[in-house]
């Protein structure tokens, strides 16, 4: 037996694991090398905040220790619990990140971008946020090509229909197999307007996904809330760019918005075998979210013309449609209780810190009473159902 079987077998053993949150950590120059010329040109810098003296050394040694044999065996031995950000085996080079699934056992691994959308999202140029997000795609298109294990996510702005479309169909082409959408209006509409229906009828005839994901739309904390007269508070790494503990308690309001507005605005009940998933926004929330779409439901449906034509409960779409990853160090058990089985997402957000160095012994702490059945929807079966098998 090999010393790459051995290491996935300890760490990832005795079932199928599919992580459905994982990233890349982007070079300064990674989006222009994919930008057309024109959008190229208007790129701004990678924006890292306070971190970017401290990234750019970060990634001159992550660059030094791929030509450093013995650097890099030290990663190998324990992939998940070594080095994180761009000094993680897999973090900016593919074939490492294959490798490090090998290792990893995971057999299949939604992949993410970490801050290019910093760099085309941002204001009101909607002829950047498509020509940014076509570089995106690419870059993101090319780090996955050639392992199937490997899901590139996609950007996917809405604020111009026909020009998600097209952006849709070439991220396809490309081989992305999820498109990562904001947790926001779409524009100036809700994504549950009639103009997007035929991009969310695209992605139902392909059995593509949507997904929400912190960043794009989730900081929805005003400002004014951060001057309490004190000196402002470190996120939870020590660091400043992160979230705080104000930004961790509205996490859920942006994704609670976007996906009342695709139930009550009858997205799903037009598009019923849509999916889509909610990734590293937590799933403490999700429970009462449920509650309250239902109560919502019964308290309107005599007045609003739009809650009368859903045939089904608003909850019944999201179990149908959605799947949801808590964080690790949720009890992701109590989670299954109070909500289902049918609703939960494995991930390890590799290689962040926040995914912590044993996401797998975290949840599997919480999980140790429930059946075989539960532990396969979570770890792989719920993932295959949103993400295809």
């Amino acid at each position: 037996m090999t010393a790459q079987a051995t290491y996935a077998e300890r760490y990832a053993p005795a079932r199928r694991y599919c992580d459905a949150d994982s990233h890349i950590m982007e070079t300064f120059e990674w989006l222009a090398d994919y930008a057309d010329p024109d959008v190229r040109a208007k790129l701004p810098e990678l924006a890292l905040g306070g971190a970017g003296k401290m990234a750019a050394k970060a990634i001159a040694l992550a660059t030094a220790r791929r030509s450093d044999e013995a650097a890099t065996a030290e990663l190998e031995k324990d992939v998940i619990a070594s080095a994180k950000g761009w000094a993680a085996y897999g973090a900016t080079d593919p074939w490492e990140r294959r490798r490090a699934l090998d290792h990893l056992g995971f057999a299949r691994q939604l992949v993410f971008s970490t801050f290019a959308g910093t760099q085309f999202l941002r204001g009101d140029d909607v002829a950047l946020k498509y020509g940014g997000a076509r570089a995106h795609n690419r870059g993101m298109a090319a780090f996955c090509k050639g392992d199937p294990r490997l899901i590139p996510v996609a950007s996917l702005p809405l604020d111009d229909p026909q020009q998600a479309i097209a952006e849709f169909e070439r991220a396809r082409a490309d081989g992305c197999g999820a498109f990562w959408v904001a947790a926001a209006p779409a524009g100036a509409q809700s994504p549950g307007h009639p103009a997007l229906d035929p991009l969310w009828a695209r992605l139902q005839e392909s059995k593509l996904p949507f997904v929400l994901h912190i960043g794009q739309g989730t900081r929805v904390l005003p400002k004014a809330y951060e001057n309490n007269g004190r000196e402002r508070g470190t996120d939870w790494l020590g660091g400043g760019e992160n979230l705080r503990v104000l930004d961790y308690m509205v996490l859920p309001h942006a994704p609670e918005m976007f996906l009342s507005a695709m139930i009550f605005h009858g997205v799903f009940e037009r598009f019923p075998q849509l999916k889509g998933g909610v990734i590293e926004l937590g799933g403490g929330w999700v429970p009462a979210f449920l509650t309250r779409l239902d109560m919502a439901a019964k308290f309107f449906r005599k007045t609003d013309p739009q809650v009368q034509e859903l045939s089904l409960k608003p909850s019944d779409y999201v179990r149908r449609q959605i799947a949801f990853t808590p964080f690790p160090g949720e009890d992701v058990g109590t989670l299954i209780r109070l909500a289902g089985p049918e609703l939960f997402l494995f991930s390890s957000d590799f290689p962040h810190p926040e995914g912590s160095k044993d996401p797998i012994g975290k949840f599997e702490a919480v999980l140790a009473d429930f059946s075989e059945d539960v532990k396969t929807r979570f770890y792989s079966g719920n993932f295959e159902r949103i993400f295809g098998a």
